[in-house]
C-alpha cells in the first residue's frame, strides 16, 4: 500500500505554490513523526531508521522545509550562491532539487556581527538549500530527540517556553530540602570546536 504524501498540491501547476493544502502536509508529516516516535519508544530502531528514510524522501516534508526556510527572517539573507527563492515557481522547484543522492553542502558565507563588548562575533550562512535540507532532516530527528531528550529541557525545543523552566525550577528549589545555590556554566566556542566526526557518529541520521 502506498501513502499519498503530497496531498493538497496542484497536480497541473506546479508553480502555484499557495495552492498547497498545507494543514494535509502537516498532517502527513505529523503521522510519520508519531510512528517514529513509537518506534523509538518500543526500542524498534531499525523501524524507526526506514521511516524516517521514508519522512526524509516525502514530497509533504520537502514542501514542509522549504515553506519553513522561505518564511522565517532569514528568508532574505543569501548564501555564498547569492540565490533566494522568492516566487512560488522557485519554492516549488526548491523542494523538488531536496535529493540525498549526490548532495554536497556547500561553503558557509561567512560575516561578522559586532558584539556589546566592541568585539566581533562570526556569524556562518548557509544556502538556502542547505538550510531546506537541515530542515527536511530536523523533521526526522525531531521526534526522535523528543523521545529520548532530557525530560527537564527547554531550550530550543517546540512546545516548551521560558515558563515552563522557571515552573520546574520552582518545584526543585521551593522544598526546604532544596539546593541552596544554582549554578550556571557556558562552554567556550562549543559549536566552533565540537567534533563534527562525533556528531555524525552519535546523531541517527
Amino acid at each position: 500500500m502506498t501513502v499519498d504524501l503530497f496531498a493538497g498540491a496542484s497536480s497541473n501547476k506546479v508553480s502555484d505554490w499557495e495552492a498547497v493544502d498545507w494543514p494535509k502536509i502537516r498532517q502527513a508529516v505529523r503521522r510519520l513523526q508519531l510512528r517514529i516516535a513509537k518506534a523509538i519508544r518500543a526500542g524498534k530502531y531499525g523501524k524507526a531508521k526506514a521511516l524516517s528514510w521514508l519522512l526524509t524522501h516525502s514530497r509533504s516534508a520537502k514542501l514542509l522545509a522549504v515553506k519553513r526556510v522561505t518564511e522565517n527572517k532569514g528568508a532574505k539573507t543569501p548564501g555564498v550562491d547569492n540565490k533566494l527563492w522568492r516566487t512560488d515557481r522557485q519554492k516549488y522547484a526548491a523542494a523538488q532539487n531536496l535529493k540525498r543522492r549526490g548532495y554536497r553542502p556547500q561553503p558557509l558565507r561567512r560575516i561578522y556581527i559586532p558584539k556589546k563588548n566592541g568585539k566581533l562575533r562570526p556569524l556562518s550562512i548557509p544556502t538556502l538549500h542547505e538550510r531546506a535540507m537541515q530542515a527536511l532532516h530536523a523533521l526526522a530527528l525531531k521526534p526522535i530527540a523528543e523521545t529520548i531528550g532530557d525530560r527537564n529541557s527547554y531550550g530550543f525545543r517546540e512546545g516548551r517556553s521560558c515558563a515552563d523552566a522557571i515552573g520546574q525550577c520552582f518545584c526543585a528549589l521551593a522544598k526546604s530540602y532544596a539546593p541552596v545555590w544554582v549554578l550556571e556554566g557556558d562552554i567556550k566556542s562549543c559549536f566552533d570546536r565540537i567534533s563534527h566526526a562525533w556528531l555524525l557518529k552519535s546523531i541517527p541520521m
